[in-house]
This record gives structure tokens, C-alpha cells and sequence, in this order.
């Protein structure tokens, strides 16, 4: 079967109209199927339509996401609370280890980044996989810092990577692969990504999934529990009425 592409993070600035449309038109150009661009808890419902219209005339799906970065445990509940039914994509972006910790083990999380290229800021380790191991939570890693670092910073953050992946495989939690870019001329094309991150040790099938596969099998799952009918998984009602 045909693999269906997907990016989830274009970083893009959502009130920049023309500028989301040439990125976004590049990577539609590129062979991308599904897109998702980073919103903030203030992005207007508006400017997340405008995107989707760009998308759906480019002959791209678009999958809503927010990004948010709490300072403590009890900030990340009450953001969950608050933004957990308006997305179809939860990344938490975890700046503590605390926060990690916690968004780990939640099962309204869907992605967990770690943005900094510092591995002591890096808290993805053996008991932070134990816990997303038993969640929904998936390891977001992103492509930006291999394309743009160089010499021995661009080697501390593969080896970074390469253990953290490593560690994901071993407790059955799912990798993705983002760009996390903002202008079309950082932009790859998905097999070219793909062969990028198959320097962290992965096979070919592996390292596909993580632009495809993987991405896909998230915003199919959100779209189940976001619609109407849904109770639980494997559970929907399909009429209501006094006489059913």
C-alpha cells in the first residue's frame, strides 16, 4: 500500500497568511499528505480554518495542534482540562523534568518534545519510556537541529537521539519524525527525512513509518475520540432516540 506522508510540526506563524501558504504549498509540492501546524492556547478558531482551507485546496488533510509548555504539574492538568477536546493533536514540550514525568504517564498526551539540542535538558530516559509505554504518548523528534547544526554539536545531538530512540523501541513507544521548520527552504522531501533519521540506528521500515505511519495512526485515533458518536474505543453509538 501507498505511504500516505505526513509533518506535523510546520512551524509557521498563523497570522502570516501568505507566508503559511508558500510553505505549506512547498510541502504539498514535496509529497506530503498530512500537515499540522503548531497553535498556541490564544490561536483564534479562525486562523486555524484559514489553514485548513489552504490545505484542503492544496489536496492536503490538516490535523489541528496545540503546543504547550507548562511550568509545573498542576499548569500541565489544567491546560489538558482546558485544551484537550479543541485539538486533535496534545504536545506537550517538556522544559522539566517534572513536567515530563507527568505528561508521560497522561493518556490525553499525545506527543512529547524535547526541544533543546542539550542533552542535560533532554529528559526522555528509561523511567520516562516505562511511563509513556503504558499512555498513548509518542516521542516527537525533530529534524531542524540535524539539518542546521554542524561538527561536533550535530554529533552530541545524533548520539543524544540515537539513545533516546533506542530507548523508545525498547518500551514499544511509537517515534515520529517532524521538520519543525518555518520556510520552504529548509524543507525535505519525506524519504529524504527518512534517511536522515536512519542514521539513529533504524532500518528503512522503521524510519518510514516515523514520517507516515506513525504521524497517521495518532490523528486517526483523535478524530475517533473527537467525534460525536464516540463512548470508548471500540465503542460508538450510532443512533439516539426514545425508540432505539
Amino acid at each position: 500500500m501507498k505511504r500516505k506522508f505526513a509533518d506535523l510540526h510546520l512551524l509557521l506563524n498563523t497570522k502570516d497568511g501568505s507566508t503559511a501558504q508558500r510553505v505549506l504549498t512547498k510541502a504539498a509540492s514535496l509529497g506530503y499528505g498530512l500537515v499540522s501546524v503548531p497553535s498556541s492556547p490564544e490561536t483564534s478558531e479562525t486562523e486555524i480554518i484559514s489553514l485548513r482551507k489552504i490545505c484542503n485546496d492544496l489536496k492536503m488533510d490538516f490535523a489541528s495542534r496545540v503546543d504547550i509548555a507548562p511550568r509545573t504539574r498542576g499548569h500541565l492538568m489544567h491546560l489538558l482540562r482546558k485544551l484537550r477536546r479543541r485539538f486533535e493533536v496534545v504536545c506537550v514540550v517538556c522544559k522539566n523534568k517534572e513536567v515530563a514525568r507527568q505528561a508521560a504517564k497522561d493518556r490525553r498526551v499525545d506527543l512529547l518534545s524535547f526541544p533543546s539540542v542539550d542533552h542535560r535538558d533532554r529528559f526522555f530516559d528509561w523511567a520516562e519510556a516505562e511511563l509513556a509505554s503504558s499512555s498513548l504518548a509518542v516521542l516527537e523528534v525533530e529534524a531542524k537541529p540535524l539539518l542546521l547544526l554542524e561538527g561536533s554539536a550535530r554529533i552530541r545531538l545524533l548520539a543524544t537521539l540515537r539513545r533516546e530512540v533506542s530507548i523508545a523501541k525498547e518500551y514499544h513507544v511509537p517515534v515520529i519524525v517532524s521538520s519543525g521548520v518555518e520556510t520552504e527552504i529548509l524543507l525535505r522531501k519525506p524519504r529524504e527525512i527518512a534517511a536522515l533519521v536512519s542514521l539513529l540506528s533504524l532500518d528503512e521500515v522503521s524510519a518510514l513509518d516515523m514520517v507516515s505511519t506513525n504521524p497517521h495512526e495518532i490523528i486517526v485515533r483523535n478524530r475517533e475520540k473527537l467525534s460525536r458518536g464516540f463512548v470508548a474505543p471500540g465503542i460508538r453509538v450510532v443512533r439516539e432516540g426514545g425508540d432505539c
